[in-house]
């Protein structure tokens, strides 16, 4: 987990990664819940993947979907240096095609454990509905950045860049969404960027 941390941190796009903190914190929800069948949706280097293939029990499996494999192949080395490439099924392209693949299989709805969602912030929502029928009642549903470096509590005339303003009304629409949402209890966390735990009831 450190080398590969250490390596992204010096990626252009390092800020990108979770930080150390939320990657114990999956890996302990992993194995409160006893987790098996898990699902990431995005991937970048991969250093939550890790986190999760590390946590899964030795017949457990992760699907890593990504739309750019350089990213996850920087990480792959130290995922078989920790002797768990065997869990990871990783599959390059949007997540929303390759969730809806999966939804297409009966035997997958509600086939999951546990899903971590760090990828891009306006299909957030479109991630939920999906997710909420390939995870089990009683499984839990993880997303990343909620709280977006606080701008989802500012006043709507803030000024911000460009990127900042749509991911944040994306955010914000999610926890407004998820708050409002009966088929699952929900915890939002002031971790990392905000991390947001959905427990799905129903």
């Amino acid at each position: 987990m450190r080398e590969l941390r250490l390596v992204t941190d010096k990626h252009e796009w390092g800020f990108m990664q979770s930080s150390p903190d939320e990657a114990q914190l999956l890996r302990m929800l992993i194995k409160l819940t006893g987790a098996r069948n898990t699902l990431e949706v995005g991937v970048f280097t991969g250093y939550s993947l890790l986190a999760t293939a590390l946590a899964l029990p030795e017949d457990g499996r992760v699907i890593a979907v990504d739309v750019d494999r350089d990213y996850y192949e920087i990480g792959r080395p130290f995922i078989e240096k920790a002797g768990v490439a065997h869990k990871v099924d990783f599959r390059e392209g949007p997540a929303l095609d390759h969730l809806d693949a999966l939804l297409a299989d009966e035997r997958n709805l509600g086939a999951f454990d546990f899903a971590f969602v760090d990828a891009d912030k306006p299909n957030y929502v479109r991630y939920h509905e999906q997710l909420l029928r390939l995870v089990r009642v009683g499984g839990t549903i993880v997303y990343d950045n909620t709280l977006w470096a606080g701008t989802v509590a500012l006043p709507p005339d803030t000024p911000l860049s460009d990127l900042d303003r749509r991911f944040s009304a994306a955010i914000r629409d999610l926890n407004a969404r998820l708050s409002a949402d009966e088929r699952v209890e929900v915890c939002q966390l002031a971790i990392a960027d905000g991390v947001t735990i959905c427990r799905r009831l129903v």
